[in-house]
């Protein structure tokens, strides 16, 4: 039987220190960073995705960074089908991957290589739920689904009409509801032998952390970044810009909001964001959690106990001081 080849997971909610413990990690052990964030592979997106610098990188190599221009889609799909080239060329340099971010549904699809393929397109179909879309609205679309796949309408938001249609047409032509269909791929066991870490900060200091970024945002020129790719034609419908900070902020320089209320709704709907990621995160199996006061609040010790970790699962022969590229 083929060996697994080695996997390492460092994920949790938005403003846990992923970045940070993702690169001290990397340095140990020789691994180069997989981003597995819905947002920071798009260029001119720096300030609102929290994207790392090339300070912070301290000279890791990292993945899935500024690939994308804002106007091109980025889903699931893709993201899976970058992830595994990326890998494929680190395993080539005898590193291990890391894969940081927090966008949980992105790490259980490359995790598990859940199998995204297409049923065959059938124009008419798809034309007839985008028209019911249009003239009824997404609401109406939303609620179709929920007589058919009540599980995939509570996981779906009304407004994700791509993925509501997606799952309507899933069932049309399968006569099988999308959702048992995912959970059929969610419980395949993974190709990898993986660590899957989740960082989990008490809730009083996670959104303390979260108002102090979104402060830090504000202060290094968001409004700026968005005026600017708003001055590039971006619009609120690109998936690009549903992204937390970009659509509060557009709206303010839309007019609908005061720039205090957008900066309001940004830090709630982030806490609320934040507390979504680790709802997610419990679902998940085989994970590890890293709670700081565990480790007394010191970050070497919790490197060090992430390090005895992989050389117990991965042997000496994966982990090196540095990167060979």
């Amino acid at each position: 039987m083929e060996e697994k080849r080695p996997l390492i997971i460092i994920t949790g909610p938005t403003a846990s220190g992923k970045t940070a413990l993702s690169i001290e990690l990397a340095k140990q052990i020789g691994g180069e960073i997989i981003s597995a964030d819905s947002m920071q592979v798009y260029r001119h997106m720096d300030i609102g995705s929290a994207k790392v610098t090339k300070e912070e990188m301290d000279g890791v190599p990292h993945h899935l960074i500024d690939m994308l221009d804002p106007p091109e889609e980025f889903n699931v799909v893709r993201f899976q089908e970058m992830a595994k080239k990326a890998m494929e060329e680190i395993y080539g340099r005898g590193n291990i991957p890391i894969l940081a971010g927090g966008t949980g549904f992105y790490i259980q699809a490359l995790l598990y290589d859940i199998d995204f393929t297409e049923t065959e397109e059938q124009s008419g179909l798809r034309e007839e739920l985008e028209e019911t879309a249009r003239t009824k609205g997404a609401s109406a679309l939303h609620a179709m689904l929920r007589e058919i796949d009540p599980e995939s309408a509570e996981a779906i938001h009304e407004n994700n009409v791509k993925r509501v249609i997606r799952a309507i047409e899933f069932y049309r032509q399968t006569g099988r509801k999308i959702s048992d269909h995912n959970r059929e791929e969610r419980e395949k066991t993974s190709p990898y032998q993986f660590l899957y870490y989740v960082l989990d900060l008490p809730r009083p200091l996670l959104y303390s952390r979260i108002d102090e970024r979104v402060d830090r945002m504000m202060e290094s020129g968001l409004v700026e970044e968005v005026r600017a790719l708003q001055a590039m034609g971006c619009t609120r419908d690109m998936v690009s810009m549903q992204g937390l900070g970009y659509k509060e902020i557009l709206d303010y320089l839309n007019g609908e909001l005061t720039l205090d209320e957008a900066v309001y709704i940004l830090k709630r709907d982030t806490r609320h964001f934040a507390k979504r990621q680790l709802t997610w995160f419990r679902r998940e199996r085989d994970v590890r959690w890293l709670q700081p006061e565990a480790f007394g609040g010191s970050r070497e010790e919790m490197l060090d106990a992430v390090l005895k970790d992989c050389r117990e699962a991965f042997g000496e022969r994966w982990l090196r001081k540095q990167p060979e590229l």
